[in-house]
């Protein structure tokens, strides 16, 4: 996790860099929020990786000595292929409609989002559907 963590923490120092030379040069307000907010979304999980990447036993892709067998192995487990996650972002994006064409397209978005959720807890509980 150290390569992921000093790159998004390399990410995280050069928007807060640009971000100050952009207000210095402009004095803009959106776009120097914009680049603060790029900046903060590079600290937060680099942040957290750099966090994490102390306190557990190195991956073998951070030792420089580790060999191609040494990440061999069950890589990990994956569910199975799922309708849900379509109809969950259907929903959403019928809700986030209805800020444009009214209220009577979120009940529509809605009742499809809470259709989806129900939908995988459904399908969660008896193991998918094979």
């Amino acid at each position: 996790m150290k390569v992921e963590s000093h790159l998004l923490l390399f990410m995280a120092s050069f928007g807060a860099v640009i971000a100050l030379i952009y207000w210095f040069f402009s004095y803009d307000d959106g776009g120097t929020a914009m680049l603060t907010a790029f900046a903060l979304l590079g600290l937060l999980p680099g942040g957290y990786y750099f966090w994490w990447s102390r306190r557990m036993a190195p991956r073998p892709e951070d030792r420089p000595e580790a060999k191609q067998s040494d990440g061999a192995g069950v890589v990990g487990a994956f569910p199975g292929s799922s309708i849900w996650p379509f109809v969950l972002g259907l929903g959403a994006a019928m809700t986030a409609l209805a800020l444009v064409f009214g209220f009577w397209s979120a009940i529509f978005g809605l009742t499809l989002a809470v259709s989806a959720v129900i939908g995988v807890i459904v399908e969660s509980r008896r193991g998918g559907a094979y």
